[in-house]
C-alpha cells in the first residue's frame, strides 16, 4: 500500500494530462519513505456524471483518495497527505490559473486484518524492497 485512486469529472478529459497526473503522483509517492515501492498503485476513474456547485458544466473535480494499511503515525501520514496533494496542485496549476476546479484529497487507513492481499510484484522489481 498505498493506493490512489483518482476521481476526475469528465469535462476534464480533453483538458487535463490524466496520465501525466497519475505519473507525477507516483512519482510523489515514490519519494515518500513510508510507502514501499511494490505497494504503490494510481489509477484514475473518469465520472461522467457529475453536478457541481451551481451546476455550470464549466465546473471540475478531481479528488484523490489515498488507501493507506494502518500503521502508520499521524505525523507520517498528515506529512504524506500534505506532500500528494502539493504534487497534484502543482500539477493542475495552469489548468487551475483558467478553469474553475475543486482539488481534495482523503487519507484513510485500512485495516489489515480486513484487507487480505496477495501478489507477485515484489518478484519482479529491479531491487525488492
Amino acid at each position: 500500500m498505498p493506493h490512489l485512486s483518482i476521481e476526475y469529472s469528465a469535462n476534464l478529459e480533453n483538458r487535463v494530462d490524466i496520465s501525466g497526473l497519475c505519473a507525477n503522483l507516483r512519482q510523489a509517492a515514490e519519494r515518500i519513505e513510508a510507502f514501499p515501492l511494490a505497494g504503490l498503485r494510481v489509477r484514475a476513474l473518469r465520472a461522467d456524471h457529475f453536478a457541481i456547485a451551481d451546476g455550470d458544466q464549466k465546473h471540475g473535480f478531481v479528488d484523490i483518495s489515498v488507501r493507506l494499511r494502518a500503521g502508520r503515525t499521524m505525523s507520517v501520514r498528515k506529512a504524506a497527505a500534505n506532500a500528494l496533494f502539493r504534487a497534484a496542485e502543482e500539477f493542475l496549476k495552469p489548468y487551475m490559473a483558467q478553469h474553475s476546479l475543486a482539488l481534495s484529497l482523503e487519507m484513510r487507513d485500512i485495516d489489515p486484518e480486513l484487507s487480505p492481499k496477495t501478489g507477485t510484484i515484489r518478484d519482479h522489481l529491479g531491487d525488492p524492497q
